[in-house]
């Protein structure tokens, strides 16, 4: 069989375009199925595979319990952030009234 360098652009009918994606799409699948057997081949051959398979499913464990946090948690509410927002605020005022007033006491000490 003859290899030719041609894309393709203007020659030929959608027929012939079907063919030459469907034999890409082939050879792309091969080549990707070829690889990956040999990386399975290279797994099998190590002798701490079932560390990295202990290992795997771990970080697959702790990947599902993040992506169900994330998806699962409720953000709290709007009202109750408004809330928590101005209790700080106000401890932050008398905190602020606090340090004020002890300031004010000790201008008139002297040494």
């Amino acid at each position: 069989m003859e290899r030719t360098t041609d894309t393709g652009k203007g020659a030929g009918g959608p027929g012939e375009q079907a063919v030459l994606l469907a034999a890409g799409i082939a050879d792309l699948a091969v080549s990707t199925m070829g690889a990956a057997f040999t990386s399975v081949r290279g797994l099998l051959r190590r002798s701490d595979t079932a560390e990295l398979a202990a290992e795997a499913e771990q970080d697959l464990i702790a990947r599902g319990r993040l992506a169900l946090d994330r998806y699962t948690t409720a953000p709290p509410a709007h009202l109750e952030v408004l809330a928590r927002h101005v209790i700080a605020q106000r401890d932050g005022d008398r905190a602020g009234d606090d340090n004020r007033a002890g300031d004010r006491g000790r201008t008139g000490d002297r040494v």
